[in-house]
């Protein structure tokens, strides 16, 4: 380094090239470190997507009792008789546009009550659906529940304003639980395509940009080293005589 005083070289302190090392190697352990956790990310992220395009293929079988994270997507089945009475409207964005999804409770043959997405209705539509009587079997997706709330709005059961399907919420507000269960089925479309409530509009997408981030963070490593090494070639060169 040159000083601007002396027009001399001044030679860079112990100090700095240990400090400067420090910075570099720490800079490049987080780098690579991060880089990995993405590649496992990726790994992890390719693996959920083959399961669940397993399950939503599969064979639907007979509605749980009960459901975990790892039942999501689950292709299902429940048979039973709609409680049309206790139905809750939830604001929804579709590809058919803004408008609602209808959740109706079904009562099974045991008793227990199982929340059936039953589908997409517009605005116009939001109490002229149709609603079949009698024992009906409902297949589709297993959901876990959405508790609270849409994007910046929370659910408000007081005023039946409703922004997720929050079936814990859902079940107090229509007076259903204890014997609802926690999730709901997204019910698949009917072989009626004029037919209100439209099913089968569950979206299964699952962003992975996990191989973008994992070679930019390696990337940021590679620099580092690359500017460590010019940094480290000028200290060598002011320190010729």
């Amino acid at each position: 380094m040159i000083s601007p005083e002396t027009g001399e070289r001044r030679r860079r302190s112990p100090g700095f090239l240990i400090g400067l090392t420090l910075i570099a190697l720490l800079l490049f352990s987080g780098f690579c470190a991060l880089g990995a956790w993405q590649v496992q990310r990726l790994g992890w992220k390719r693996d959920l997507i083959a399961r669940v395009d397993t399950r939503i293929h599969a064979t639907p079988v007979p509605a749980p009792a009960k459901a975990d994270p790892s039942d999501e997507y689950r292709h299902i089945f429940a048979t039973g008789t709609f409680l049309h009475d206790r139905s809750t409207l939830v604001q929804a964005a579709t590809v058919r546009g803004a408008g609602y999804w209808v959740l109706t409770p079904l009562r099974q043959r045991d008793g227990a009550l199982l929340v059936i997405n039953r589908g997409f209705v517009p605005p116009d539509a939001k109490t002229r659906y149709d609603r079949p009587a009698g024992q009906v079997t409902v297949t589709g997706l297993l959901r876990l529940s959405e508790p609270g709330g849409g994007f910046l709005r929370a659910n408000d059961p007081s005023n039946d304003r409703w922004y997720s399907r929050d079936i814990a919420a859902i079940a107090t507000a229509r007076r259903l639980a204890p014997a609802v269960t926690s999730y709901f089925i997204d019910a698949q479309a009917e072989p009626f395509p004029d037919r209100l409530p439209v099913g089968g509009l569950t979206v299964v997408r699952f962003p992975n940009n996990h191989l973008q981030y994992a070679i930019t963070w390696f990337a940021l490593a590679i620099m580092t080293v690359a500017a460590y090494i010019i940094v480290m070639r000028h200290t060598a060169t002011d320190k010729r005589p």
